[in-house]
């Protein structure tokens, strides 16, 4: 393009902020011996001041500004920036009954302080701040936010007496002026220079704040060029040489090193420049000769004229003057010119004129003027000119923001309060502001509406207008249309009530231009609006027709007959713009929301034209056309101009950590407003061109004339066109309508979840998905894309280029905003490779307004197909419609490989196996369903995937599992357990079977896990089962239970035996408990029976190895005390069990159960007992029939049995009554034969019978149970019972004279010698067991003799004792007289055989 940004109008910036009024700090001075004045005295006024480096990229101030508002006796000071968001950074000053003067406050900088000077109508005030250079430290340039200059503003010494002075009588504040200028000196003093009230100037100067000092005063009069101290006033009649000719009505001040030039434009319309340190009047110039003027003008007082200075290094200083006449106004340039010996002249360089009556305020460059004016309908109108270049005086336009609609136009179809809050809440159309006034008196002042977020705002002005019209509907009934008619007058009439507020806070009060970045502001009452420069396109449509026809000599383009063609073009797009009704606009409104053609809502469009034609606007269009020389070139062009479409995507963002002083830049709220309300303008223009466009190329194809074609243009190459523009159309309605969607606030739980999501997708570290942080704001999604990612990518893009040297770059605004939304658009671009817009949107959890953009993208849009879908895929997730998300994912698989977002999707993790990138992709996306918990979807997809993956095994083997798995989850058994046995690779397949066990397990989906067939894999269930049996707790898991059943099953009796017979011995050793124990001996039958039903030949089994060490996979090695493995036994003794063998063990497995049910303490001891183990335990129990079935069992002596019995039968006859109660119980449990008796018995009478009839039922040899039963009596010290004795005199009469011996018993041994003796010789003899007595004819005698005599010997050798005596005498006749009968049967005997 030829034309330079400087010939181009510009566009007003300045979204209504939707954030509510910001909390400012209030500071309140009351000034002492001043006398309030009214607060209305002047009107309000605004201004700006810009920090010297705020252009330089590393500087503090780096797009820093202040600017402020007077309002009455108080200031409002706000500090904006454009990088970063300023805490604190508002400030009311307050100084009662004290009126600011407009343009009364002045900012300076030292190189400690901003220093605020401010002149009310009775005082002079400073207020030091530090300078933000000194608070900021680099490092906070990183931070989103810092602190304001304002910060501290409470702690500054605004009350201290040095920092205000009140201003004196005499000589006094002119009535009628309102100029002011303020500086600071080089010393740090503050100066004020006021009009005098006597005509001339006063300066009032402060001395520096940190040096006492006392405040001077000094007038500049005129004809004098002598200075004076006025130390004291003195009365003004003996100076009545000054007139108010010369009183100033505008001042300005240009600062030197040492002095200060003080410029005074007077009402005698002269200008007056004052040396301050001279006190010297320098120059004066009479400003009338500069403009054709009359001889009223001359004389009439000129209180409209004002005065700007601007300064350039290179170029010195320039005045612009404004000279104010009735229905017209000049601006003069003038450059100051230095001559010698300390002369001034003016240099005259441009007078502009204007027809404009109210000139508001101007701004001055070195080589522009931006002026500010309200014409006759109130409106506000902005211009510009470059008075060194532009010679014929043509001011450029800057096409400002328009107020809302005076009326909104309800549809009969349409529902009011939808429609109104709709156009109320839009943003960039209302503030939150004048949205809240409105409220507050729609509300009667009933509540107190303040800091409302835009959402509360929302409902509360429904509420609000609801309750109105309620309030009002209650006492009748009315029909639909009176109701519709209702609400719309309610609504309507709050809507006035906004309007009315908005229009007050959009009034514009000043210009603010920062001439270090070139950037032009326009302060209005209650918002901030920035002018950019428009661009050639915008500039072309939006210019009033008086200037489009000057453009029409404009080598706009190289090629002037091109520039003509597109220029004509253009003044006919703009016929068909100004023709199109509300109704037709709404038509390609509808048919672009409603995803229809908007070629066909064109072709209606321009009939409804044509019909309605009443004006012959067909007709100029028409001729018009005539002069293109060559239309479809010349759409060509301008389509081109306007598409944004680029072949590759744009390079990603660089990381600016090691930039810090980029990483901010543009990135506060402020600027992404800015940045983001220029894209919704140019969106919303250039959708206004294309769509006229599109009517334009419709009538084309209507007319046919091949004159009018440019000499028989292809109708093919009118089709291209038309099907170039319908795209590039829909492209700008997409951007406007993200530019004016609302963000949506995120929850942290869904923020945390998609942050999970987005990891399983490994999306998360990219750049643009920086979680959404909420703001108080509610953002567009455009702001929002902006601010996180898109900001990013432009800046480093500008600014990291090799050879760009950061230090020295200077910040130019209107070129760098136009360059930053030039490179936003591209990223917005729908046909873009970039997908980094819904991208962003996707990673901040926009999902509503991601269906909705890629709703509106779809129909038309070629470009990131597939990864449109899958972000459908994803919203869908999120919104819990996996199958629509199921079937989106899929679609999005075609495109898989061909476009960039969906290729970063797929990129391998390290160590990842590479497969084709399909199954990647499918892979990912299974992550994402299995993480979301859809294990159905997961199970569709991957057997899709299968489908894919036919040459790979690996993969066929992942996805195999993944299904496996997922039917285990969902219960499928049967599905599971089929895709475990498709699985191609052994290990996942082992992995998968020893899963399905465990998890059917858990489940007690047992008949499942048995039944299944296990085809090749039998032996390695019965190993995973075996495994678990041997690895877990017996008592929560049956593993060995199932082993069972599952041989069982397969008619495996031995095997099944095996497994029970190995449980119950586990059990036995790891669980003694009662329940164990039960366990136990149920183990110990079913092993039994599985024996049974084999044949007996081969009814055994292997004896399970001891101590449950088994070989397991996995398991840790043994080690020794001293850390060393011990070497595992290669071979062991196999023991071969028989049913007999089993059948014992269930025996004693069933006694140690009966007693530990009679006494649970002793399960832990009767757990795991011996036999031996298990007859003593019973033996104490008194279970001593069982005690003698588990002997005969196990084939044991029966000997503990018979000490056992005997012992309590000693315990109970030394015991008391309750050892007798206590015997009864164990006597029950033993099998006593019946007896009759008359006589009661005791317990132990029944203990005695029974060691009795145990002694009769179980002869031993040798007598052996009857001598341990008399033993243990006599070790005792019990006598023995005369049963006993009897019962064993029959047995071994001999042996109980050896006990008695043993016991010392010498009176019962001779007792029984005697008895022996006599029985031997035929008395008794029956009582001893003595079949046949001494007789010659009998079979032979003995007796103990060795016995009888240790006996005698004993009682020789007591001879002490006399009792003894007569038993040795007794024993030994007794002994005498048996061996005399002995000697005679021994002689008949021999006589007898001889």
């Amino acid at each position: 393009m030829a034309a330079a940004l400087s010939a181009r109008s510009c566009l007003e910036l300045g979204a209504e902020a939707r954030a509510p009024p910001r909390r400012l700090q209030e500071v309140v001075f009351n000034p002492p011996g001043t006398a309030p004045l009214p607060a209305g005295r002047y009107g309000d006024s605004a201004g700006g001041f810009c920090y010297q480096e705020s252009a330089q990229l590393a500087a503090a101030t780096r797009n820093r500004f202040v600017r402020w508002t007077t309002s009455g006796d108080a200031v409002e000071l706000i500090e904006e920036s454009l990088d970063v968001n300023l805490l604190n950074n508002a400030v009311r000053l307050r100084i009662r009954g004290c009126p600011f003067l407009p343009g009364g406050v002045h900012l300076c900088e030292s190189q400690s302080h901003v220093v605020v000077l401010m002149v009310t109508a009775q005082t002079v005030h400073r207020l030091l701040l530090p300078h933000p250079a000194r608070a900021c430290r680099s490092e906070l340039f990183a931070e989103s936010q810092m602190q304001s200059v304002f910060t501290d503003i409470s702690k500054a010494s605004f009350r201290d007496p040095s920092n205000y002075y009140s201003i004196p009588n005499v000589p006094g504040l002119a009535p009628n002026s309102v100029a002011s200028a303020a500086w600071l000196s080089s010393e740090g003093e503050a100066l004020f220079a006021l009009p005098s009230a006597l005509g001339g100037i006063f300066v009032l100067k402060l001395p520096p704040h940190d040096v006492p000092g006392t405040v001077s005063i000094v007038e500049l009069k005129q004809s004098s060029v002598m200075q004076r101290f006025l130390t004291g006033w003195m009365p003004t009649a003996i100076r009545g040489d000054c007139g108010p000719s010369d009183l100033p009505v505008s001042l300005s001040v240009h600062c030197l090193d040492h002095d200060a030039f003080l410029f005074a434009l007077c009402q005698d319309h002269k200008l007056r420049m004052w040396s301050y340190k001279d006190q010297m009047c320098l120059m004066v110039a009479d400003l009338l000769e500069f403009m054709p003027v009359s001889r009223d003008l001359r004389l009439a007082a000129g209180t409209g004229h004002r005065l700007r200075l601007a300064f350039s290094p290179s170029l010195g200083l320039y005045l612009g003057v404004y000279m104010h006449a009735p229905k017209r106004g000049q601006f003069c340039v003038f450059q100051l010119v230095s001559t010698e010996s300390n002369r001034y002249s003016l240099d005259h360089i441009s007078s502009l004129f204007s027809s404009q009556e109210t000139l508001v305020d101007f701004a001055l460059t070195s080589a522009e003027i931006w002026a500010l004016w309200h014409n006759e309908e109130n409106q506000t109108v902005v211009k510009y000119i470059n008075f060194e270049q532009n010679v014929a005086g043509q001011w450029n336009q800057v096409f400002v923001q328009p107020l809302p609609e005076e009326e909104v136009t309800v549809r009969h179809d349409q529902d009011p309060r939808e429609t109104y809050l709709e156009y109320l809440f839009t943003p960039g159309r209302f503030a939150n502001a004048a949205i809240q006034k409105a409220l507050q008196i729609f509300s009667q002042g009933s509540e107190r509406h303040m800091d409302l977020t835009w959402d509360e705002l929302k409902k509360e002005v429904t509420l609000a207008v609801e309750s109105e019209f309620q309030g009002s509907v209650t006492e009748y009934e009315c029909s639909p249309e009176e109701f519709w008619q209702l609400q719309v007058e309610f609504w309507s009439k709050f809507y006035a009530c906004c309007l009315q507020y908005q229009e007050a806070l959009s009034r514009p009060l000043a210009l603010h231009l920062n001439p270090y970045t070139s950037m032009v502001c326009l302060l209005k009452k209650g918002s901030l609006s920035f002018l950019v420069p428009c661009s050639l396109v915008d500039h072309l449509y939006l210019l009033s027709n008086e200037h489009l026809l000057t453009e029409d000599d404009a080598a706009i383009f190289d090629d002037l007959e091109m520039s003509r063609d597109v220029v004509c073009l253009v003044q006919c797009l703009r016929l068909i713009g100004e023709s199109i009704s509300m109704e037709m606009a709404f038509i390609m409104e509808m048919a672009c929301s409603r995803l229809q053609p908007p070629e066909k809502a064109a072709e209606q469009i321009l009939e409804d034209l044509i019909a309605n034609d009443t004006e012959n606007v067909m007709e100029d269009i028409h001729s018009k056309l005539q002069e293109i020389r060559n239309p479809i070139h010349a759409i060509g062009v301008l389509i081109r101009e306007m598409d944004y479409e680029t072949d590759a995507d744009m390079e990603r963002a660089h990381h600016l950590n090691m930039r810090l002083n980029l990483a901010q830049l543009y990135g506060s709220a402020t600027a992404v407003s800015v940045v983001c309300w220029g894209v919704h303008k140019i969106a919303a223009i250039r959708f206004l061109i294309c769509r006229d466009l599109l009517i334009l190329q419709q009538l084309l194809l209507r007319l046919g004339d091949p004159m009018v074609l440019g000499g028989g243009q292809l109708f093919q190459s009118q089709q291209d066109l038309l099907h170039r523009t319908s795209p590039l159309l829909l492209s700008y309605y997409l951007i406007r309508w993200a530019s004016q969607r609302l963000a949506s606030d995120v929850p942290v739980d869904t923020l945390e979840s998609n942050l999970q999501h987005l990891s399983v997708l490994e999306l998360a570290d990219t750049a643009a998905l920086t979680p959404h942080k909420l703001v108080s704001s509610p953002q567009t999604i455009v702001e929002l894309f902006f601010h996180e990612v898109a900001r990013k990518h432009i800046i480093s893009r500008l600014f990291l280029q090799p050879n760009t040297s950061l230090a020295e770059t200077s910040l130019n605004w209107p070129h760098l905003v136009t360059a930053v939304v030039a490179d936003f658009l591209p990223l917005l671009w729908p046909s873009n490779p970039s997908f980094l817009f819904p991208e962003c949107l996707m990673g901040s959890c926009q999902y509503t307004q991601l269906q909705e953009y890629i709703r509106l993208l779809q129909p038309w849009c070629h470009v990131n197909m597939g990864s449109c879908c899958f972000m459908m895929g994803r919203c869908y997730l999120v919104m819990g419609e996996g199958h629509k998300a199921l079937d989106c994912f899929c679609q999005a698989a075609s495109e898989v490989g061909r476009e960039e977002f969906l290729d970063r999707l797929i990129q391998p993790e390290e160590g990842e196996v590479v497969s084709t990138p399909r199954l990647q992709y499918y892979n990912k996306v299974l992550r994402l369903l299995d993480m979301v918990g859809l294990p159905e979807l997961v199970i569709q997809l991957a057997t899709l995937a299968i489908m894919e993956s036919a040459d790979d095994w690996r993969s066929q083997a992942t996805l195999r599992t993944c299904i496996f798995k997922h039917h285990l989850d969902l219960g499928h058994n049967s599905e599971a357990y089929v895709a475990l046995t498709q699985n191609p690779d052994p290990s996942r397949q082992l992995d998968c079977l020893r899963q399905l066990v465990v998890v059917l397990c858990e489940r007690s989906q047992l008949q499942d896990l048995v039944e299944f067939p296990y085809v090749n894999l039998h032996n390695e269930v019965v190993g995973i089962i075996e495994s678990h049996a041997r690895a877990v707790d017996l008592m929560t898991h049956n593993y060995y239970e199932l082993l069972y059943a599952f041989h069982i099953y397969r008619h495996n009796y031995r095997k099944a035996g095996t497994v029970m017979f190995e449980y119950g011995m586990r059990l036995g050793r790891e669980v003694r408990t009662l329940r164990g124990l039960r366990k136990q001996g149920n183990c110990f039958l079913a092993a039994i029976n599985c024996l049974r039903l084999i044949r007996p030949e081969y009814a055994w089994i292997v004896q399970p190895a001891s101590g449950a060490v088994y070989e397991r996979p996995g398991a840790s090695p043994k080690r020794s005390h001293d850390g060393e493995c011990t070497a595992v036994p290669t071979t062991r003794q196999i023991e071969i069990l028989e049913l007999e063998d089993l059948e014992r063990e269930c025996v004693l497995a069933q006694i140690r159960l009966m007693l530990v049910q009679r006494d649970l303490s002793t399960a832990a001891v009767a757990g795991n007992t011996t036999p031996k183990e298990t007859v003593a335990l019973l033996i104490r129990a008194g279970l001593f029939d069982t005690a003698i079935a588990l002997c005969q069992t196990f084939k044991l002596p029966l000997t503990p049995v018979f000490e056992g019995l005997t012992f309590k039968c000693i315990k109970l006859q030394l015991g008391g009554e309750a050892a007798q109660a206590e015997a009864w119980d164990w006597l029950a449990e033993n099998q006593l034969s019946a007896l009759v008796t008359t006589k009661e018995c005791s317990a132990t009478d029944e203990a005695w019978r029974l060691l009795s009839a145990y002694l009769e039922r179980y002869p031993s040899q040798n007598s052996l149970y009857h001598r341990c039963v008399i033993n243990k009596l006599l070790a005792h010290g019990i006598p023995l019972p005369n049963w006993l004795i009897n019962s064993y005199k029959k047995v071994d009469a001999a042996e109980l004279l050896r006990l008695y011996l043993n016991y010392d018993l010498l009176e019962e041994a001779v007792e029984l010698v005697l008895e022996y003796v006599d029985a031997v010789l035929g008395k008794g003899h029956q009582y001893f067991g003595i079949e046949f007595p001494l007789s010659a004819t009998a079979p032979m005698v003995w007796l103990p003799y060795t016995a009888i005599d240790q006996l005698l010997q004993a009682l020789r050798e007591s001879t002490t004792n006399h009792h003894s005596v007569v038993l040795y005498q007794k024993l030994h006749d007794k002994v005498e007289d048996y061996q005399q009968k002995v000697s005679v049967a021994t002689r008949d005997h021999l006589y007898r055989r001889n």
